[in-house]
This record gives structure tokens, sequence and C-alpha cells, in this order.
């Protein structure tokens, strides 16, 4: 059976973990069918990735977990390059990535989480990077984490494991909000951006997960100026009207 619910919502995918019984944690299943669902997302503007049940991701699965340690050095490696493939293929995806968190993001969730644009919790979401509780280390999600927490975060909860709040989250910079209404939060935030040009709000993303000299910032925006798409947003707002794609 699929670990995974994908579903088209007019310009929204939703992708949504279908494991609440295992707190929607990994096995192999569950990573091959997130690197596949987040590979290619068409013309999606948005794309939300949830978990159903009372946890977002609880990280590793018990069962995958147990197979692991009769694996030799080089199948670990495979192993986890097949993590961060999954990895990746979020953190890569051409449209803007919304997290739903709510109970539990623990380890590897917590990368689930890293690899989002925006990440929304529910205040009483817990988080860890709790590797380290397991003699292991958080180090095929650490690229990513780093690039949200930074390395100063990372330098605490990183090495202690421990459990931290949405609140601490917010702070640190692994979730964007806090919100007690989480699907009206999300839902508020898709909206924002459905509303962006289709690809000005992917170009944007670009821009956001790697900066650029001044000749590719000026050249940038010089295309999307005088792109199709571009032009009808200026004329728009000169006119005093609604863009075409928010018809």
């Amino acid at each position: 059976m699929s670990a995974l619910r994908v579903e088209l919502d007019g310009p929204l995918k939703r992708i949504t973990m279908t494991r609440p019984e295992r707190r929607n944690a990994f096995d192999a299943s569950l990573i091959a069918e997130l690197t596949e669902a987040f590979a290619d997302v068409g013309d999606a503007r948005a794309v939300v990735l949830a978990g159903d049940g009372p946890s977002f991701s609880a990280g590793a699965d018990v069962e995958w977990m147990r197979a692991s340690v009769e694996l030799t050095y080089d199948e670990n490696v495979a192993d986890a390059l097949r993590l961060r493939a999954m990895l990746d293929a979020i953190n890569n995806c051409p449209a803007p990535v919304v997290a739903r968190v709510q109970g539990h993001a623990l380890g590897g969730g917590c990368g689930l989480v890293a690899c989002a644009d925006i990440a929304i919790a529910a205040p009483d979401a817990e988080f860890a990077f709790s590797e380290v509780k397991l003699g292991i280390v958080p180090a095929v999600i650490s690229p990513f984490a780093l690039a949200r927490i930074g390395p100063g975060a990372a330098r605490r909860w990183f090495v202690t494991g421990e459990r931290f709040s949405a609140e601490v989250a917010v702070r640190i910079g692994l979730i964007s909000e806090v919100a007690d209404d989480l699907d009206g939060a999300v839902e508020r935030v898709v909206a924002e951006l459905v509303s962006a040009g289709p690809n000005a709000a992917r170009a944007a993303k670009e821009l956001a997960r790697a900066p650029q000299s001044a000749d590719e910032t000026a050249r940038r925006i010089a295309a999307h100026r005088t792109s199709d798409e571009g032009q009808e947003g200026l004329r728009a707002f000169l006119d005093k009207r609604p863009p075409s794609w928010r018809d």
C-alpha cells in the first residue's frame, strides 16, 4: 500500500504522508515515494507537505533502523544517499513548499521541515535533532538544517539531541510561524503564494536559495520585466486591475 497521498487542488498540490500508526516515520518505501512525488510537481503553484494523524514525522522507522544495524558500511552509504536524494527533491522542488507541522518532527522529520520553504507549526509541536541519543549524528540532514538554523544553533541542538518547542523552533529559524489555527495559517500562506506570478514565484525561490552577483541579478530582473508575465504584472499594477493569473 502507498505511504503517501498526492492530491491536486487547483493550482495547489498536497503531498501527505499516510502512516499515522507509525507517526509517519521513514522507511525505504516512504523515502522512495516522497522522492518520486517531489521529482515532478508539474505546474503546481505551491506544494503543501503534511502528515496524517497526531504527528508530522517522527524520523526513521524503528523497523527500518533495526534492519540498518545489519548493513555493511557500503550498504549504509547507499541507504544514506537514498535519503539525501529525497531531501534534495524536496529542497530543489521548483514550486514553493509549505510544511504543515503538528505533533512530532524528530530526526529526519526535522530534515523535512528544513527542506520546506515555509514551515508552519502548531503550538504544541515538538522538534529534535535526536540522532545523538542513538549514538549517531544528523549527517544527511545537516546541510539543510544548517541553512535554516545556522551553526550557532546547531552547536547546541545537534549536540544535545534534546527536544525543543515550536516557540524555540521559530526563534532559531527552523520554522516560519506558530499558529493556533494551523490549517487556516497554511491556507493563508498558500493564498499568498498563488497570488504571485507563477514564473516569478519559482524564480524568487531560486534567488532565496542561491545569492547571485550584481550582473546576474541585473540580467534576471531585466528578463522578468520584459517577459510576458512581468509585462502583465506591471501593466496590471499601473492599470489598477488584477493580473491575469488571478482570474
